[in-house]
């Protein structure tokens, strides 16, 4: 059988995994379908170059398989559709932050309300905004958020936002133009994880498919550990960018896949609760309802 399988570069593992055919040897006629091609209506998370949506596509068979940050599946959860967790990253609390220009008047989180906050809303950037707004006792309406796509560099540059939930390597373009200023250290308020998940009727009918991604995107995934530089011209070649900025990113950044742990589950279920209480999603979730311990099994 066809298994389509849902890919971009923001996913660092599946864009790698994309282009080494790896993946092929197992299923032959794997179908790679590039999310930034999508309809609009259906791309999965908002990251530089994507709209803010949230991967309707899985569910109408468009793919079988996807991997993004921690926000897409929350509001999969939040449609009522029924997905199931397959691996985690480690944490990738470096590769993120939220920053304000260094001699922006903004000294504290309190200081975000009113303000303008650029960030790729529906993505891993609106979790960590959400967590960051209720450590200083602020809500989503207490902000103007911006959702910026791949303009919030820019905006941030030229002042039309206040603060911007950014990550490397596009960071890095603008620490080197101007000095910024942490404003909250993601390390201990959100771990950034990467996400693998699937429809619970493909890991129930297709399992032998999806042990066999697994193995790919583990084999794929200790290839990069031991070849930054060259799985980094992967990602320089595709958007033009500095190769010697994404081999930095990708030096930060936790490969391999692991277990879905309780630890995990307990940050998602803090998030979904926020996403509801925010309005984001229409309906209360139970993120353990996406946890099948038989998938565990696959990463042993």
């Amino acid at each position: 059988m066809s298994v389509r399988v849902g890919y971009f570069p923001h996913n660092n593992s599946l864009w790698v995994l994309r282009h080494r055919g790896i993946l092929e040897r197992a299923i032959p006629d794997v179908e790679w379908v590039d999310l930034r091609d999508l309809p609009a209506g259906d791309k999965p998370e908002a990251t530089e170059g994507l709209p803010s949506l949230h991967g309707d596509h899985l569910f109408d068979g468009g793919y079988d398989f996807i991997g993004t940050g921690s926000t897409p599946p929350v509001t999969a959860q939040g449609k009522g559709h029924d997905i199931v967790y397959v691996a985690v990253s480690g944490s990738r609390h470096e590769n993120g932050r939220l920053v304000v220009k260094d001699d922006s008047p903004i000294a504290s989180l309190e200081d975000l309300k009113g303000r303008r906050v650029a960030l790729g809303h529906g993505s891993w950037q609106t979790t960590l905004l959400l967590f960051a707004l209720d450590k200083a006792g602020l809500t989503w309406k207490d902000i103007v958020p911006v959702d910026a796509g791949v303009d919030a560099g820019e905006l941030f540059l030229n002042g039309e936002v206040d603060a911007w939930v950014g990550s490397y390597p596009s960071l890095s373009k603008v620490e080197a133009q101007t000095p910024v200023r942490e404003l909250v250290a993601t390390d201990g308020l959100f771990s950034h994880r990467s996400l693998w998940f699937t429809r619970r009727d493909f890991a129930e009918q297709h399992p032998e498919q999806l042990a066999a991604i697994v193995a790919a995107l583990q084999e794929s995934d200790a290839w990069i550990q031991e070849n930054h530089r060259e799985a980094a011209e992967l990602f320089a070649a595709d958007d033009g960018g500095d190769l010697d900025h994404w081999e930095n990113a990708l030096r930060k950044r936790p490969f391999g896949l692991h277990p879905v742990t309780e630890e995990f589950v307990a940050e998602q279920q803090r998030a979904a609760d926020l996403f509801h209480a925010s309005g984001l999603i229409d309906r209360k979730i139970t993120v353990a309802d996406a946890v099948d311990p038989e998938i565990a099994k696959l990463l042993s």
